[in-house]
């Protein structure tokens, strides 16, 4: 099975972009974050249009999480949190015998804001969620767009940003205790040289090019399935497109 992820940066404004890549790679799910639409104005024919299934959490603008499967999602759950008010950034399903979780964490603005505190309380409550609801000796996915850079090979710049929103030590702290409980960073399993980067700042001109990028989208796989893990790549041919997203597709594939 092939799972990918994408932060989208509009879902609507890179459709043809997603379009083109689900013909061409057929991926068995693509989880895909900031969609910026409501759910009413999501663009869901042309997906079912190319055998796909499509479940979503939206809001006018900002944020925005969905799946895309070539199966029927099952045990769909929309929110981290019951309230009315809670932001698009996390949707949980099962395809199959496996769990499936989508993020899109929040980015966090400035170190001692209210917005990186925010972040903060987050990631320690969707680890809360996962401890509280799943057993790493099951199949699980958990990924998305965590806006962290968990190590110095994972940002083309480490001495530069450093203490920054994105790759601070308490947001480090945080995503470490993931591998503790028991969730394997595929792309690390089967790459572990630096230089691999998912997302490339708009305003640093050809920064692909140059290699000046962050690596803050995983996948992240309970043992069971990291196990048959066999490749996992970053398609950076996506991020050289007419119109790209700052981010492009992580892509995982399972032997079963």
């Amino acid at each position: 099975m092939k799972f990918a992820t994408f932060n989208t940066n509009s879902v609507r404004a890179r459709l043809p972009i997603i379009k083109d890549w689900l013909d061409r790679e057929r991926p068995d799910v693509l989880c895909v974050q900031e969609t910026k639409v409501q759910d009413k104005d999501f663009p869901v024919d042309p997906f079912e249009e190319a055998g796909y299934h499509v479940i979503f959490k939206g809001q006018k603008s900002y944020n925005g999480v969905a799946i895309i499967s070539r199966i029927p999602p099952d045990d769909i759950l929309l929110n981290l949190y019951d309230k009315e008010d809670e932001q698009a950034r996390f949707i949980s399903v099962r395809i199959g015998d496996i769990s499936v979780i989508n993020v899109y964490v929040p980015q966090g603005f400035a170190v001692g804001t209210d917005k990186f505190a925010y972040k903060l309380s987050w990631l320690n409550d969707l680890l809360k969620h996962i401890k509280e609801n799943y057993d790493p000796a099951q199949p699980l996915l958990v990924v998305g767009d965590f806006n962290v850079a968990l190590e110095p090979i994972d940002v083309f710049d480490p001495e530069k940003f450093r203490g920054e929103v994105g790759f601070h030590p308490d947001e480090q702290a945080i995503l470490r205790q993931f591998p503790d409980w028991g969730l394997v960073d595929v792309f690390r399993k089967h790459e572990p040289a630096g230089g691999h980067y998912t997302f490339w700042d708009y305003m640093i001109p050809n920064a692909l090019k140059r290699k000046m990028g962050w690596r803050i989208d995983y996948i992240l796989a309970t043992a069971p399935l990291a196990e048959k893990s066999a490749r996992v790549r970053i398609d950076t041919d996506a991020r050289m497109l007419e119109k790209p997203s700052d981010h492009t597709f992580l892509v995982a594939e399972f032997h079963f």
